[in-house]
């Protein structure tokens, strides 16, 4: 075997996968902590455990130079888009959407890199805004699209987390149902991203990956506001590490 570990220290959670060719045979996912190089090395022995020979280690996200026993470390961009062709294969956009920025990830056919735009500047739009006004109202990010199913989103007018979060308390204050709220803030978020997304020319397959692409409801908004199918995966959450890891791959055959 030729084993790979990738680990993706991203700003809310630390993903890893312990990769043999296509195939995941582990899985490692926990949130980051103060000290992110702690995760990492949580990962690195977690992934590692019991095996015969040492992986090669290929770290990506904001952690990676946090640490020196990495055998590589490569940008979050260079990762999704293979980890998205292993999880989908065809995938033309990558929509990736974590704790604290968005990414949209354009390939051309062969899977290769096209263009790219990212989102840093604001939290508007990213897991860490929806965190935030979720724990407002009372809920979590997991318990989103049992609450709001069938619920006909509020209007929120303002996508800064600080101002959002004193408009939440101002509905909630006149009445307005607290999951009506959450279906306006995720319809919001969408519309935003959707707007975001646009600036690229995007073609389909499109793949949403980030720790926000297990909201479902998310999901068909963005794909409602986009005009096109948006589609996601189980491991959506892993593409960063995965992709990592694939790269681990080329470079060990070197």
């Amino acid at each position: 075997m030729a084993l790979t570990i990738g680990i993706d220290s991203g700003s809310t959670a630390t993903k890893g996968v312990l990769l043999d060719g296509s195939t995941l045979l582990r899985r490692f996912l926990c949130p980051t902590p103060f000290r992110p190089a702690e995760a990492i090395e949580q990962a690195w022995h977690e992934l590692r455990d019991g095996l015969t020979e040492v992986p090669f280690l290929t770290l990506t996200g904001y952690g990676r130079q946090l640490v020196d026993f990495a055998d590589k470390q490569v940008t979050e961009i260079s990762c999704h888009g293979l980890g998205a062709r292993l999880l989908m294969a065809h995938t033309r956009t990558i929509i990736d959407i974590g704790g604290q920025d968005s990414k949209v990830i354009k390939l051309d056919e062969e899977g290769n890199l096209n263009d790219f735009l990212m989102n840093d500047k604001c939290a508007a739009g990213t897991g860490r805004f929806l965190d935030v006004i979720s724990r407002t109202l009372g809920a979590s990010v997991e318990q989103l699209d049992s609450i709001v199913a069938g619920v006909e989103p509020h209007a929120i007018t303002s996508m800064c987390t600080v101002f959002a979060e004193s408009e939440v308390i101002s509905l909630r204050s006149a009445g307005v149902a607290p999951e009506a709220i959450l279906a306006g803030v995720i319809n919001a978020m969408a519309r935003r991203s959707a707007h975001f997304i646009s600036r690229l020319t995007t073609e389909g397959p499109v793949l949403f990956t980030g720790g926000v692409s297990h909201c479902q409801t998310f999901s068909q908004m963005l794909s409602s506001h986009l005009g096109a199918p948006v589609l996601t995966h189980p491991d959506a959450q892993f593409a960063g590490a995965i992709g990592a890891a694939l790269i681990g791959q080329r470079q060990r055959r070197r």
